[in-house]
This record gives C-alpha cells, structure tokens and sequence, in this order.
C-alpha cells in the first residue's frame, strides 16, 4: 500500500513470504535487492517481503477485515461504528494469541472531542508498551542523549510506547515498533529544538533543517571534506537522533521504503519552512493556505511506514499511484487536525501567535473562538469521510492483498493517533466550548 517477489526471510510472527499472484492489470516490479547493513552492525530486521498472506487466505479473509469492512462500508454517523456487522466476522491478519486483547471501555482519562468522527480502538497491548517505553529511553538517553535529564517528565509524559502499540497493531514483534517508534521521537525532537518548544525558532530554521536533513540522506561528497559532515552529524540531538533512528530504519526496509520515507521527510521540513515565514513575516494564513502547509507539517512519515513497521512491502509502483498519494495525504491531514484539535488550549498557552486550524479561521473568518473550534471539528469530519472514500475507492480499484493490508495498516494508523490525543491528558486539555 507482477511477479512472486520473496526477497528477505520471513520474520517470528510475520508473514511467510510464499510467493503471491498480482492480477495481471498491475504492473510488475523487480523484485528489491535485501538492504545491506554495515559489516559491523549488529543483528538486524530482514527486509520485509512484498506480499503477505497467501493470495488464497487474502481472497477468503478480505471481505471480512474489520478495518477494510469499515473503509468500505464504514459508519454514516457518530457512533455507528459499534453497529457494523464486520465485527462479528473476525480479523483479517491475526497476530499470536498473546497479542490479541479484548476492546475494552475507553480508559476513564480522557474524552474525545464532542463532536468528532472518530473510531474507538482497542487499549493498546500493555506488555508491549511497557517494552517499547523501556526500550526507547534507553535509546534517547544512552545511545543519542537526545535531553537533559530535567525534560525526562515530558519525555516519559509524550507516552511515545502507548502511541506506537496503539498505531501499528499488527507489528509482529517490538523490534518492528522499534523501528517507527526512534523515528517518532526523532522526529519530535526536531520540532521542539529547532521549531518550537525547547530554543527552536524560525530564523535559521532552512540551514538548521538542511544539514539535519542529510543524517536522512546522506551527503555524497569528496573526501576531504565529508569528515566534516560526519562530524556534524553528531554536533546536536536533533541530528543525532536522526541518524541513529535513519540507520535502524534502512536495516529493516527495502531502498524504495528508505526512499520513500527521505521524500516524506524532505515534504515535513517543507511546511516547517512555510510556518517558520509566515511567523517571520506575522502572516495569518487563508484557511486555504493553512491547510496546504499543513498536508506538508504533518503526520504524513508516520502512516507511510506501516507496511516496513507491518514486515512486508507495498510495492513502490503500487504506493506512487495517485489514488495511494491521495489516501496517504488525507490521512495525514486529517490526523494533524486532531492534533490541531487535541493541542489547542496548550499552544493558546505558549507565548506568540502559534497557528492552528481554529485560530486561523477565527482570524480570517471573523468567527469566535468556539464557533472556529467546531468549523474546524467539521474540517476533520469532512477529511475523515474523504480518507475513507478514497481508501474504498482504491480498495476496490485494486484488488492486491497488499494494497488492502497497507489501506488496513494506514486505517489503523489514523485510529490509533486519535486515541493517542485523546487519553495523552499529560499533554492535552480540552477547551470548555461544550
């Protein structure tokens, strides 16, 4: 989200890697080489196979997929969702025994936003949040001192191993979450130091971004000077955790994942410059021009490495479809206005004008603060239903098990990263609009 492709060796719980049959209207790639890790790197993550489940076992489980059912026939309403017959037929791609957990009542910390479309999910497995937070402190503290220890209450608050289990469910192991969780962080520490939260700041935002950028893709250069760019990349944490979370990823994808993920990357660090001169220049942005910075600033890096976090690949010709662009881009946008939603009393905390999606339309619409809140609730709804149409539209178009694996994984992705606002009360406070 061809040709038998059987590139890498199956994983403990992932999927074999028997060969799958493409219809024959898809094109055929070649098959990817295995990613190389350095001679002295330790043990790594096979690349994942391009296809799962054999095309048999996808052809009798595909119209019974609990998410799939629900991007193809999802609820009309606000909680319809528990109505859908899909939930008595099972699974599509079942994990160990130990990994299944019952839905539980939503924990009682922590509402959703009234009003929003949204779909309950499962309390993340407890064993493996325990396991990644563990992990993942371990790496920010000991491998890329990503902070000082008087930010170790925000780190342990940002409840990164509850957003990970919770966004990638069917991971086969916690060295696959590993891999999108390092990333997450990464990710974060860049736009607190360099944009926002802990000294980050809009002036020299490009050339800061630029040079982090290549712990991402790497800079090809003579010799005599790349032992200064080597150098370099260890000078902050910001580029220290990028480049130690970049080469955990590449043992574990394919090139065309790592090329695919740089590409989202250099799109994030695009709409971080947009937002870095408008703030520069004191533009309030068109509701328009908002939210085209936002489908660049936003979550879009984290659903598009579903399928390397999953074990398997979507091949790059089946993700470069416009139809798969489109699904991925309003993923991404409909979950950066949850965060939009989710954070809004905190950043009206912050010094400065911080843009959002409710306080630009309030400016540009001459809407109060309320009524901006809940136009901007029904921004999201409307990019929610176009998500799901557009996921059943390519579901239907393209009958490829791993097109509908990936539509599963990206689903369960935009579910997870809700529930992950909603509970984060660490974080997040709701405005009194209700």
């Amino acid at each position: 989200m061809t040709v038998p492709v059987t590139s890498g060796s199956p994983l403990p719980g992932g999927p074999p890697s028997s060969p799958a049959v493409i219809p024959s209207a898809v094109p055929a790639p070649d098959a990817p080489p295995p990613a190389l890790a350095p001679a002295t790197a330790p043990p790594t993550l096979a690349p994942p196979t391009a296809y799962g489940p054999s095309p048999e076992a996808e052809a009798a489980a595909s119209a019974v997929s609990p998410v799939l059912r629900r991007v193809l026939e999802g609820p009309t309403g606000l909680g319809t969702s528990a109505l859908s017959l899909a939930r008595a037929l099972g699974p599509r791609f079942s994990e160990p025994e130990r990994h299944v957990t019952a839905a539980p009542a939503p924990p009682s910390e922590g509402r959703a936003v009234p009003g929003l479309y949204h779909h309950p999910v499962p309390e993340p497995d407890a064993e493996r949040v325990r396991e990644v937070s563990r992990r993942i402190k371990l790496w920010a503290e000991d491998e890329v001192q990503l902070y000082p220890q008087e930010w170790a209450d925000q780190f342990d608050g940002f409840s990164v191993g509850r957003y990970m289990v919770g966004c990638h469910p069917d991971a086969p192991s916690v060295d696959h979450l590993m891999i999108a969780t390092r990333l997450m962080v990464a990710e974060n520490a860049v736009d607190d130091c360099y944009c926002e939260d802990h000294g980050g700041s809009p002036v020299g935002l490009g050339s800061r971004l630029l040079l982090a950028h290549t712990a991402l893709d790497p800079l090809h250069t003579v010799p005599r000077y790349a032992a200064a760019w080597e150098e370099s990349l260890g000078s902050d944490a910001p580029r220290r955790a990028y480049r130690s979370a970049m080469d955990h990823f590449v043992r574990a994808a394919t090139p065309s994942q790592a090329d695919r993920f740089r590409h989202d990357m250099a799109r994030l660090h695009l709409g971080y410059l947009a937002e870095a001169a408008w703030a520069e220049t004191g533009h309030v942005p068109e509701v328009w021009e908002y939210l085209a910075m936002r489908q660049f600033n936003n979550f879009r890096p984290c659903p598009t490495i579903t399928d390397t976090v999953g074990g398997y690949e979507l091949p790059a010709d089946l993700h470069a479809r416009p139809e798969t662009q489109r699904v991925i881009a309003l993923a991404g946008n409909a979950t950066t206005v949850v965060n939009d939603l989710y954070s809004y009393t905190k950043e009206l905390d912050s010094p400065g004008l911080h843009l959002n999606l409710p306080v630009v339309i309030a400016r540009r619409e001459g809407l109060s603060e309320r009524d901006a809140y809940l136009k901007a609730v029904e921004v999201h709804n409307e990019l929610m239903h176009a998500f799901e149409d557009a996921a059943a539209g390519l579901a239907a178009a393209c009958p490829v098990p791993t097109v509908h694996r990936f539509l599963k994984g990206v689903a369960a992705w935009v579910d997870g990263n809700h529930d992950w606002h909603r509970t984060n009360t660490y974080r997040y406070t709701l405005p009194d609009f209700w």
